[in-house]
């Protein structure tokens, strides 16, 4: 493990806070996953952490392309992120990225709430920030190989190397295949088959005892079967079989290389971060999904983002700190939508050349000790601007006849605004307590999918978040508490708005209001115990929301968010005293519990609560680890998405089934 994991976690250093600052006294909502538990609770991509965190929902629908993430109510399932995702440095700017295979991954961080004066690009929900091990802290070779029901495996290598004081590079390896969870009845095969495959490179020269250079490069290929959806009965309550005709899937290549200089001066450090990602994803999709042939969409997208990065900022021992900051970035995407409608007899054929480009300047001051002892005051500010371009043509394709019908020019939307944040934090012996307030904003955009001229193009979306909250010590650093209460208010909030033709397109609600709190409880060992646990509430409604002169949406929930969302996790480890076979036995169960959750704007479907149990036994005899793991034990039935493919019928992707395995792990 790193040293990291040895550390009492309210004596953490939270890099995502990007001024060192220990988990403790930091004036946010903030939780912390480390590599123990990534590997206790059996983490594998981000899906895996719903629940884990307080009020994070990140649903496990459909194909690695519809993976929208929830921080607080806060998400998008349409277009760009409400949330932002840090992978070593890499911003990722489209949700097509989110849900990458965990592999290699030292620990989790999780911010909730506006980060925009800390971060270069601007984050409305929160900062997922994801940290992979690091050859400078850590030595050796790790192999894991685990298998597992539903013809599931995994294989995992890395090597990491300091051959001395200047240079030290890491190599990991990754593939993970499975046979698939769900079956589709008409074509006798199963729906959600999928291959991945996985490569980290890091390199770090310390040219100086000061300056550093760090290259960090990542990349995915994955080929996986898609949209395990069967009709959904509303009055019996039951769901039928995948019944439809036409495969479908999401292929995606998946690149990011991060290039760090990094200079630790007496007084301050500077970091500069230029990263690129690279995407190419393909998406088929039967989107009747029945046996009929009527409707079935091709989208292809090539997506290329190039961003930098400059930080200065003082160190963390003064009285007074700052960080000053700047960001640009250029993001070029083209995507191809084809659409075959088979009782009409023609193809549309829709193709999107998009740019968005954008600057920030960012400021955060932090004076200790003012205007009393134990209370510290920070407060930032950050300027964003962005600009976004789009061409767009479509044609319509009739038998051997081709029809040009649209090549437009849209006018460039332009956004700039102001966003403040405040927050106090006061500590009160083995206790400190804190207030924020920030302003969160997302910027406005066009839609690929639209049934009128007037839907073309969205609005921005403007929040103001309130928290306060407490976080301490207990019974002599045995045990770490924390409490927050939130309030989001939104203007213009974007939603997604399924259409009767198939895909989405977004439109801007009146206003809304997300409140609610979280809670959670660590403890150190004691005796070989621990217990991690967590809750979040969140109640997040429409305010004022009229669809048109008919429809009023106003005081329902927002659709996609769960109000619950619970863990429970203890792990017992029993020291064997007579080690012949194994030196340690480690006992580790996980109860997660999710919902009620509503699937539509008019609150007419929704999940209810559910809970799922998750166990884990492991043998331990020095470098190698054997373990025994199982996943939702009781069978638990549920609903992980529900989508309305027409005006009448509706469809549903059921929850994974139990699964069993094993796992052996060793270091060398």
């Amino acid at each position: 493990m790193e040293k990291i994991d040895s550390i009492g976690l309210n004596e953490i250093v939270v890099q995502a806070s990007r001024n060192n600052s220990k988990l403790k006294t930091i004036p946010n909502s903030v939780s912390i996953i480390s590599s123990k538990q990534i590997e206790a609770l059996g983490i594998n991509s981000l899906t895996d952490v719903t629940s884990t965190v307080a009020n994070l929902f990140m649903p496990d629908y459909g194909s690695k392309l519809t993976s929208p993430i929830y921080i607080r109510g806060v998400g998008s399932r349409t277009n760009s992120p409400s949330v932002g995702l840090y992978v070593d440095h890499v911003p990722y700017f489209e949700k097509a990225a989110f849900n990458f295979d965990f592999f290699d991954i030292n620990r989790i961080e999780v911010l909730r709430g506006p980060q925009g004066t800390q971060y270069g690009r601007n984050t409305m929900g929160g900062i997922v920030n994801i940290l992979t091990k690091s050859p400078l802290n850590y030595q050796g070779t790790d192999l894991n190989i685990q298998a597992g029901t539903y013809g599931s495996y995994l294989l995992n290598v890395g090597h990491y190397a300091q051959p001395n004081d200047q240079f030290a590079w890491s190599l990991a390896l990754n593939y993970r295949h499975n046979d698939g969870f769900f079956t589709n009845n008409f074509l006798n095969k199963q729906v959600d088959k999928l291959d991945s495959y996985g490569l980290r490179n890091r390199l770090i020269w310390n040219v100086t005892d000061r300056f550093s250079i760090e290259n960090i490069l990542s990349f995915e290929h994955s080929i996986q079967g898609g949209y395990p959806y069967a009709l959904y009965y509303s009055a019996k309550d039951s769901v039928g079989k995948i019944n439809y005709n036409q495969e479908s899937g999401y292929d995606r290549n998946l690149l990011s290389d991060a290039l760090l200089l990094k200079y630790r001066g007496k007084t301050f450090d500077i970091t500069s971060t230029t990263s690129y990602q690279y995407l190419s994803d393909k998406q088929y999709i039967d989107q009747d999904f029945s046996k009929d042939s009527l409707y079935f969409a091709t989208q292809k997208q090539k997506q290329h983002m190039l961003s930098e990065e400059f930080v200065i900022q003082s160190k963390n021992d003064k009285k007074y700190n700052w960080l000053f900051g700047a960001y640009g970035f250029i993001q070029q995407f083209n995507s191809e939508v084809g659409v075959s409608y088979y009782k009409r007899k023609y193809v549309s054929d829709k193709n999107y050349d998009h740019f968005i480009g954008g600057a920030a300047i960012f400021h955060q001051s932090t004076l200790k000790d003012f205007p009393v002892k134990n209370m510290n005051i920070t407060a930032g500010i950050r300027m964003d601007g962005e600009i976004d371009k789009m061409d767009y043509s479509y044609d319509s394709i009739r038998t051997t006849a081709t029809f040009h019908k649209v090549d437009t020019t849209y006018k460039t939307l332009n956004s700039m605004v102001l966003l403040p944040k405040l927050s106090v934090n006061y500590k009160i012996g083995n206790t400190n307590v804190y207030g924020l307030v920030a302003k969160g904003y997302k910027t406005g955009g066009f839609n690929n999918t639209f049934e009128k001229p007037e839907d073309i193009n969205f609005d921005s979306e403007y929040s103001w978040n309130y928290e306060i909250g407490a976080k301490s010590d207990l019974f002599n650093g045995k045990l770490f508490v924390e409490a927050s209460l939130f309030l989001i208010e939104w203007k213009n909030q974007q939603v997604t708005k399924q259409l009767v033709t198939g895909g989405n397109m977004i439109k801007n609600a009146g206003r809304s209001e997300s409140k609610g709190l979280e809670l959670s409880a660590n403890t150190a060992s004691f005796y070989g115990f621990e217990l991690m646990s967590v809750y979040g509430f969140t109640e997040a409604r429409y305010t004022e929301y009229f669809l048109n002169a008919t429809t009023d949406y106003s005081g329902n929930f927002i659709p996609y968010v769960p109000r619950h969302t619970v863990s429970a996790q203890m792990r017992k480890t029993f020291n064997v005293i007579q080690p012949d076979l194994i030196d340690k036995l480690v006992f580790s169960v996980m109860y997660k519990g999710t919902g009620s959750i509503y699937w539509n704007d008019s609150n007419s479907a929704k999940q209810d609560y559910y809970n799922t149990f998750d166990a884990r036994i492991s043998f331990i005899k020095k470098n190698v680890q054997f373990d025994i793991w199982g996943t939702n034990l009781t069978s638990t039935k549920y609903h992980a998405y529900l989508i309305s493919s027409s005006s009448v019928n509706q469809y549903v992707q059921t929850g994974k089934p139990m699964q069993i395995g094993v796992k052996l792990a060793l270091k060398f």
